[in-house]
């Protein structure tokens, strides 16, 4: 009897693109041994997948990828947006070897205005909430504070908290600056704020002109009413905002809304550079990496980063782009029923700020393989220096901060890759041990942080780095012993005679002499920069600590305030130090404490 055949056969796509839907969904490129090749999402399932098999493949990744499809899996779904879910969900869980990811660290900020009866104007990363408006998105933190502040100046709207504007009793420094109307304390109508709103929310949109114009002729008409503070203050915000736009390094002139996609090829890095326009006035921009795919070239990293980015965030009414815009209206086209025009520079304007945009994407390149070079040399030196077998990818760091053994607070900061992971940050309250008591405070630590790891929770580092001699090694020594994590490299940083930088001594748990590398050393100097980091949390966390519990002791210390009262006094004022802060007449406002209360609440925390 022959044996079965074991050749695997070709996909012959033709067969499967006549009976596939027109539905929108999401379909999966499939390989040998049922390994996922590439995942995608589409507006149309047939005519998307059926791009794949042309004569004409759009590029070498592409091309590359198809040569090695066996299958093709489809999931229809109801929505473009049950899609785009769908595709998210499918590549985080499935890594496909051929999909373009664009990771951010952070997503992209905006501004918010609030749905409050007096809306405040605010800073937003993150979900958006049920009714507030929100304008961007803008490439970086500095671009919505600087134009948070030109519209403080302008229109004079709140910035403050809800818990601080709510139990205002008088006008705060804001106002005395004329950076808010003060409407807390009612020093403005609902109505006149309103305007002041719609006339901010304009601006926002674009129409910096119309904005300008409307303040031009309140003036004049202000000026004919004999009403001069008035028109004067019209005036001031007009110019204001002349100067605002005047100063602009590249200005179209034009209130107009335009992303400037600039993908640059240099040093084997591919980078996707967006600059963002928004009512004519260029905000800065943003250098993306792309990650995840076995070959990326510009073209196909402009494409994954316009179909990942703009599922996502809002789309201008003009894109430019380097590179020819063919393929890029196609993207948007199965993102959006109504694309926007993509274009080449054409303009000064447009060609001044894609000069722009590409020096920049160049400028991101070499920066980040400067840093990986730096990064790995400094690591290959880490590992040199400490003898170990491999360079450590994953590195955590202890210290522990406290006053005379009060609020006693450990920290353990991670550097992963050479970088440091601040969500991966963790702070643990001691509680139970000796005042004043480190090698205690050090095992308590150590025992939490790794019981759970040793348990199956969390990733186990390459590298513990402790803050401390002798003592605290043996106290971490014994803790890994117990948790079965012995084998883990760990040394102690000793600080040096006269805490001196450079002059800091290596502590080995094996009873090594200790080691000083020296001040020139490329491993001491990324030990110390971790070993800084885990002192800054901790003393940041014990510092906070110990504040809430000195006021929290001395509100308990004073008589008449019990829990209750403690309780809404904290609540009123958002925090400890909103009650410290706080007049008589503001804690007189707060249920159950009278006057003679607040006098003595306000005298103790003085």
């Amino acid at each position: 009897m022959p044996e079965p055949s074991t050749e695997v056969r070709a996909f012959d796509p033709k067969p499967f693109l006549r009976t596939l839907t027109e539905e929108p969904g999401v379909y999966r490129m499939i390989g040998a041994d049922d390994r996922v090749l590439y995942v995608g999402k589409a507006k149309n399932l047939k005519r998307r997948v059926s791009s794949y098999f042309q004569k004409t493949v759009s590029s070498p990744r592409i091309a590359m990828m198809v040569a090695q499809v066996l299958r093709v899996d489809i999931t229809a779904t109801r929505s473009e947006a049950e899609a785009l879910i769908l595709e998210n969900n499918l590549i985080k869980s499935l890594a496909p070897r051929y999909n373009i990811l664009f990771r951010d660290d952070k997503t992209y900020p905006y501004i918010e205005l609030s749905a409050d009866e007096f809306p405040r104007l605010a800073y937003h990363r993150g979900a958006f909430s049920k009714g507030a408006r929100y304008f961007g998105p803008f490439p970086n933190a500095w671009a919505v504070r600087e134009s948070i502040h030109l519209l403080q100046k302008t229109f004079q709207l709140r910035t403050c908290e809800n818990t601080v504007f709510a139990n205002r009793s008088r006008p705060c420094l804001l106002h005395q600056i004329k950076r808010c109307t003060a409407p807390c304390v009612g020093l403005i109508e609902p109505a006149a704020y309103a305007a002041d709103v719609k006339l901010a929310t304009r601006f926002l949109d674009g129409q910096a002109s119309e904005v300008i114009d409307d303040l031009t002729n309140r003036m004049q008409a202000a000026a004919e009413r004999l009403a001069f503070e008035e028109a004067a203050a019209c005036r001031d915000q007009v110019r204001v905002l002349q100067a605002v736009l005047h100063k602009q390094f590249v200005d179209s002139r034009k209130d107009e809304d335009v992303d400037v996609l600039a993908a640059i090829e240099a040093d084997s890095l591919t980078c996707v550079n967006i600059a963002m326009v928004r009512g004519g006035r260029h905000l800065g921009d943003r250098p993306q990496f792309p990650s995840g795919a076995a070959v990326s070239d510009a073209m196909d990293s402009l494409l994954a980063f316009v179909e990942q980015h703009y599922s996502q965030h809002p789309i201008p009414a003009r894109i430019l782009v380097n590179l020819p815009p063919e393929a890029v209206k196609e993207t948007l086209a199965e993102i959006t029923e109504r694309p926007p025009g993509v274009v080449s520079p054409r303009f000064e304007a447009e060609k001044a700020w894609m000069e722009m945009a590409e020096k920049n994407a160049h400028l991101a390149i070499q920066a980040r393989a400067r840093d990986t070079g730096r990064i790995e040399q400094r690591l290959e030196a880490l590992r040199s220096a400490l003898d170990l077998d491999e360079a450590p990818q994953r590195i955590e760091c202890f210290d522990i901060s406290h006053t005379m053994g009060e609020a006693t607070v450990a920290s353990c900061v991670v550097c992963e890759a050479g970088a440091m992971k601040r969500a991966e940050y963790r702070r643990y309250n001691i509680t139970g041990i000796t005042g004043g008591d480190d090698f205690a405070a050090m095992r308590q630590a150590l025992e939490r942080r790794y019981g759970k790891i040793a348990a199956g929770e969390g990733v186990c580092p390459d590298l513990i780095l402790i803050d401390g001699g002798k003592g605290q090694v043996s106290a971490a020594r014994a803790i890994l012993a117990e948790v079965g994590l012995e084998a883990v490299a760990m040394v102690g940083v000793a600080k040096g005679e006269g805490r001196k930088a450079g002059l800091e001594t290596l502590i080995f748990p094996d009873g090594r002499e200790g080691l000083a590398l020296g001040g020139e050393s490329a491993a001491l100097h990324l030990i110390v920069e971790i070993r800084d980091e885990a002192h800054r949390f901790a003393i940041t966390g014990h510092r906070a600590r110990r504040g809430k519990a000195r006021v929290g002791s001395k509100l308990e210390d004073i008589p008449g305030v019990g829990p209750s009262r403690r309780r809404n006094l904290l609540a009123a004022f958002g925090g400890l130090d909103g009650v410290r802060e706080a007049t008589v007449e503001d804690l007189c406002r707060v249920e159950g404490v009278s006057r003679k209360l607040a006098e003595q609440i306000h005298a103790a925390l003085r």
